[in-house]
């Protein structure tokens, strides 16, 4: 099965000059979302870790699956003041904007190694803010898996070159 097959591909979303890679065509096929887990899953037996953690909103949609499967926590890094308790903040550059993330400070531990997983990676701002989320917890990055990347726009790269193991199930340009 060719996961491409089921992004969708929208021009100037969600502004001009993004050619944004949609996931809802995925999710909505069950044959398609199935194998999207599985192979996440698969990629995941590579590294040791103790937590999963996703980076809000799609995210959550394929990382608690992989949670469910593996029986592993998950965690969850949400926009700013979507959480409810004390929480460990980070402020990165988007593509399109600023915006900040957090996860509760009692999540994430120095006993914790943690895989985050999320749906598209792009310039890697939000991923490297979730690492430092993880890292400000006290626990460390165990490895990334994205479904999609953006390889132009070179996030993927930023992370590797900064010691991260990265996973990504497929690949387009990001414009």
């Amino acid at each position: 099965m060719n996961l491409k097959d089921y992004i969708r591909s929208i021009p100037d979303y969600p502004k001009k000059g993004i050619l944004f890679r949609d996931i809802t065509t995925l999710i909505k096929d069950e044959n398609a979302f199935s194998e999207t887990i599985n192979q996440i899953v698969e990629r995941s037996k590579k590294f040791n870790f103790t937590k999963i953690a996703a980076i809000e909103s799609r995210g959550f949609v394929f990382a608690s699956a992989v949670s469910y499967i593996l029986k592993k926590p998950f965690i969850m890094l949400r926009k700013k003041n979507k959480l409810p308790a004390e929480v460990h903040s980070v402020d990165f550059e988007l593509e399109y904007g600023t915006a900040t993330i957090e996860v509760h400070k009692d999540s994430i531990n120095e006993k914790d190694t943690v895989l985050i997983i999320d749906d598209l990676i792009a310039t890697g701002g939000t991923a490297e803010a979730a690492a430092k989320l993880v890292e400000i917890s006290k626990g460390k990055v165990a490895a990334f898996i994205f479904v999609i990347n953006l390889f132009d726009l070179g996030g993927s790269d930023n992370l590797i070159k900064k010691k991260y193991n990265v996973e990504n199930l497929m690949e387009f340009p990001g414009h």
